[in-house]
């Protein structure tokens, strides 16, 4: 279950009337409250991740992987480093929600091969009904634009890739 289908989840419990649902599924235990029609107490949400147990007989096979794919798997990983190491990484300051426009129907604030400068705003992140302007302390060419438009990031996730020169 995603963020996406929690927030739809919680509009509905709001909109349904319901003073508390709670959801239990094989990874994931949710417990909306929402209080009286006539009371000003916020809705609250409790979302708990229920750890998997695995059986010791399914990590063995795992284990035994062939060499030859572990291999395969570190080239590709060392060929893709070694390319984005001559790059800036653009890194999320705080936790939010991340906006490429300024407004849905305005264009994006940048694009892959946009060149930017030190000071312009490259996205937008919004935390706690906040909205703030990312801008970028380095100048250069957007090479790679990391993660989606209106996607939870965390704190130090790269967003872009930038070449300096």
């Amino acid at each position: 279950m995603d963020i996406k289908e929690i927030q739809s989840l919680i509009k509905f419990v709001a909109k349904s009337g319901a003073s508390e649902v709670k959801l239990e599924m094989e990874d994931i235990k949710i417990t909306i409250r929402t209080g009286s029609s006539g009371s000003s107490t916020p809705e609250t949400t409790i979302v708990q991740q229920i750890p998997v147990a695995q059986a010791p007989s399914a990590a063995a096979p795992a284990a035994q992987a062939p060499a030859a794919a572990q291999e395969a798997a570190a080239t590709s990983d060392s060929k893709k480093s070694d390319e984005d190491s001559k790059y800036i990484t653009i890194k999320s300051p705080i936790i939010g929600t991340f906006y490429r426009k300024p407004s849905p129907d305005k264009p994006p604030f940048v694009e892959v091969g946009s060149t930017i400068n030190q000071g312009d705003v490259l996205c937008v992140i919004e935390a706690m009904k906040l909205f703030n302007d990312i801008e970028s302390e380095v100048s250069g060419k957007i090479v790679k634009i990391l993660v989606d438009d209106s996607s939870p990031v965390e704190f130090d996730q790269p967003l872009f890739l930038v070449d300096p020169s």
